[in-house]
């Protein structure tokens, strides 16, 4: 069992967790993910990692409350435990010649992109940090992204806060400006990562995003995290989560992932929150 030590709600829909963990923390890198299950009825899911600490032996996480398992994750309390906690899985990201990168990060993803943030600039890089949100109330880790980077740019797409305007307009402003980007990291949903790319392929700019299929082993065994990079199929869980943005097929993993998108509906339909029951159960 491993337990929950720390939590925070950072917005109405993303929850932060710090796990014991000390044996994932120990190896644990920016890039790598874990799968947890709540308890032993539980699906599989992976969350990429949003941070470590070595000496304390935990692992940070950050989530969405989007799905059954998300929600069920988020409603565990500080001294609770869950099942399992197994990691770290995947390649770390591949940081060697990096000197000035602009991290790119997309809603929940900015928990994701924080930890590149945060390893490139103790690492002596210049990083230049562009988040995106739809609107001022779901902003998150404005302050952590703000220490890790040389300049942090907030947009948002009504402009309740930062510049309004979406992150792909201030990358491609950032470069016509004369920034000599060596590499690009994307990371955030799909299409967001997919436009990226789409404005880094014509200058050149090696473009990592960090690809979500759907995961359930997390050894590449059940094949369902597939996804065509280059036109050959790779496995996510074990030869990623990171890939060439240029050459992903984009199209393709969107389709893949909406998979289950009916049965997903069907069981937040059919369950019955614990905690919504005992309330009408006092009411009555």
């Amino acid at each position: 069992m491993f337990r929950i030590v720390n939590k925070k709600e950072l917005n109405s829909a993303v929850t932060l967790l710090e796990i014991e963990a000390p044996f994932v923390a120990k190896k644990a890198m920016a890039g790598q993910f874990i799968i947890f299950r709540v308890d032993e009825y539980s699906e599989r899911v992976p969350l990429t990692i949003a941070d470590y600490d070595r000496e304390k032996g935990t692992v940070t996480i950050i989530f969405q409350k989007v799905g059954l398992s998300t929600k069920l994750l988020a409603s565990k309390e500080i001294g609770d435990s869950i099942r399992d906690f197994v990691g770290p899985l995947g390649i770390a990201t591949e940081h060697e010649g990096c000197k000035r990168v602009a991290v790119v990060g997309g809603g929940v993803g900015c928990a994701i992109a924080y930890p590149q943030a945060k390893a490139l600039h103790q690492m002596g890089a210049k990083v230049d940090v562009i988040a995106g949100f739809r609107n001022e109330d779901i902003v998150i880790l404005e302050d952590e992204m703000k220490a890790v980077s040389d300049h942090y740019y907030l947009m948002t797409d009504d402009g309740t806060k930062g510049e309004k305007g979406f992150v792909t307009d201030k990358l491609k402003a950032l470069i016509d400006a004369g920034n000599k980007y060596d590499t690009v990291i994307a990371i955030g949903p799909i299409p967001m990562m997919k436009f990226v790319s789409l404005t880094t392929k014509p200058y050149g700019i090696r473009t990592i995003v960090s690809l979500n299929p759907i995961m359930i082993d997390g050894t590449g065994m059940c094949g369902c995290c597939r996804v065509t990079v280059g036109g050959k199929t790779k496995f996510a869980c074990v030869e990623g989560p990171d890939f060439d943005g240029h050459e992903v097929d984009f199209d393709e993993l969107i389709n893949r992932n909406s998979v289950y998108k009916a049965e997903e509906a069907k069981m937040q339909e059919e369950h019955i929150c614990r905690m919504d029951k005992l309330a009408h159960d006092l009411i009555q």
